[in-house]
This record gives structure tokens, C-alpha cells and sequence, in this order.
């Protein structure tokens, strides 16, 4: 081969991989546009269908990253790299790694069930995995909640969705329970009557479903009376501070005695 002709090929493979990179870096350009676009097309029509804000950030993040994977790959094709090869040797790796990440996929496994099944959401008060606060949202490998004394704690997914959930946000409406101990000698009539002019007195407690006052049982110490009045979620805790206090102080003004354990102690002189 002359050096013409050398000098010739090289500048027509030149030109052809000069114009196989410019059609690289416009199918990117391109291809990145496009799934920002649909990205934003899923955004919006998720957010038309009121979907949960969680589910909306996580979908369309999760199809912007497969669009834009599928866009990396036909650039790479049109620098002459055998996809083919590239996926198998991609697939082989992410093989590996996900052997090495175990514990990491099934915390990603557990946000994607929590995220589709929705046993809470941001903003609810729940108990889950020895830690009880409010979430503040779900990741792909942890769940952000904040306790009632304002600290953040990051709970592996695997965790929660291992274990019992409870919501305590999920209902509209929550039970109080309360057990008052009143002595054996104090009037179980006048004590209920107390309770119940309390109850009556408090703004916050729901008429329906009705109150239960009654003698729960016949104690070594006490009689307890057990007082279960229904309040809405949202006032469940500044609700039970305040009967707590309020009967306290009622009964020390109806001369009602709340009493503590006590044992009688015999001394038995052997002399």
C-alpha cells in the first residue's frame, strides 16, 4: 500500500469515527433530553391522579435511570462497541455485586413493597422495628423517622418490613385507656360519677362511638375502674396529659384515695 493510499484511509476512518462520536454524544444529548422529558410527562401525570408523593419520586427516578441506561448503551453502539458483549459483561457484574450486596437489595426489595403496599406514609406516626416516631420518607435502603424528642433515625427498610408495623396515624380516631385505682373503702359510684363530669367537661373527646367507665378489676391494692373515652389521632397525647392531671385532681378534692401498694409486716417475738 502507497502513502496515498495509507494517507487516504486514514483520513476517511477518521471521518467515519469523527462521525460516529458526534452521533454518540448527539444520540446522549438527545436520548438524556427525552428521558427528562418523560420524566417530567410522568411526574405530572402522577401527580393528576393524586399519587402519593413517595410513589412519584421514586417511579420516575427509577424510569429516568433505565431510559437513560438504555440511551448509554445505543451511544456506546454507535462507537462501534458490541452491546451485545457490553450487556452480557454488564449482567455478569451486576450478578456479582448484587451477591456482595445482599443485605443492601433487600432493604432496596423492602422500600420498593413498602412504597407499592403503603403500609404508612410521610407524615404518620408509627412503631416499627424497636424505634416509634414520625416519617419522614422512604429511601431506596433506609427509612428516615423522627422521635417525639426530635432526632432522625435511619432504619434499614429490611427491618420494618420484617417486622410488625403499627400505625398509629392510620385511623382518624384512637382509643384512651386508662386504669384508675381507687381504695377499697372509697365510693365506687361517687368515683365513676367524677370521671364521667371530667369526661363531659373535655372539648376534645368525641361523643361516638360513647364512653366505658366501669370496674375493670378487684386489685391486691386497689379497685380499678378502667376509663376508655375516643378522641381524634391528632389529640390522643395532650388528651391523656390532661385527664391524668385533671383526676389526680379531682379525686384529691372528692377526697377519693388513690392508693399505692402496701404490705402488713407481723413481728412474731419467739422470746
Amino acid at each position: 500500500m502507497n502513502t496515498d493510499s495509507l494517507i487516504e484511509t486514514s483520513i476517511q476512518f477518521g471521518i467515519d469515527y469523527g462521525i460516529n462520536i458526534i452521533l454518540a454524544i448527539l444520540t446522549y444529548i438527545i436520548g438524556r433530553w427525552i428521558a427528562k422529558l418523560l420524566k417530567n410527562t410522568l411526574i405530572k401525570f402522577m401527580q393528576r391522579s393524586n399519587t402519593d408523593p413517595l410513589l412519584i419520586t421514586f417511579l420516575s427516578n427509577l424510569a429516568y435511570a433505565a431510559i437513560l441506561v438504555f440511551v448509554i448503551i445505543s451511544a456506546l453502539g454507535q462507537l462501534g462497541i458490541q452491546t451485545t458483549s457490553f450487556i452480557a459483561i454488564l449482567g455478569a457484574a451486576g450478578l456479582a455485586v448484587g451477591l456482595a450486596l445482599q443485605g443492601s437489595l433487600s432493604n432496596f426489595a423492602a422500600g420498593v413493597l413498602m412504597i407499592i403496599f403503603r403500609p404508612f406514609t410521610v407524615g404518620d406516626f408509627i412503631e416499627a422495628a424497636g424505634v416509634s416516631g414520625v416519617v419522614e420518607g422512604i429511601d431506596i435502603f433506609t427509612t428516615r423517622i423522627r422521635t417525639g424528642d426530635n432526632k432522625s433515625i435511619f432504619v434499614p427498610n429490611g427491618g420494618i418490613m420484617g417486622g410488625n408495623i403499627v400505625n398509629y396515624s392510620a385511623k382518624e380516631t384512637r382509643r384512651i385507656d386508662l386504669v384508675i385505682g381507687i381504695g377499697y373503702d372509697a365510693d365506687i359510684k361517687k368515683a365513676k360519677d367524677v370521671l364521667m363530669e371530667i369526661v363531659n367537661a373535655e372539648e376534645r373527646i368525641l361523643n361516638e362511638p360513647g364512653v366505658t367507665i366501669g370496674v375493670a378489676e378487684l386489685a391486691e391494692s386497689s379497685v380499678n375502674i378502667a376509663l376508655r373515652p375516643w378522641v381524634k389521632s391528632a389529640d390522643y397525647g395532650s388528651v391523656l396529659f390532661a385527664l391524668n392531671e385533671k383526676i389526680k385532681l379531682r379525686f384529691d378534692e372528692a377526697s377519693i384515695s388513690i392508693p399505692f401498694p402496701q404490705r402488713d409486716i407481723h413481728i412474731i417475738n419467739n422470746d
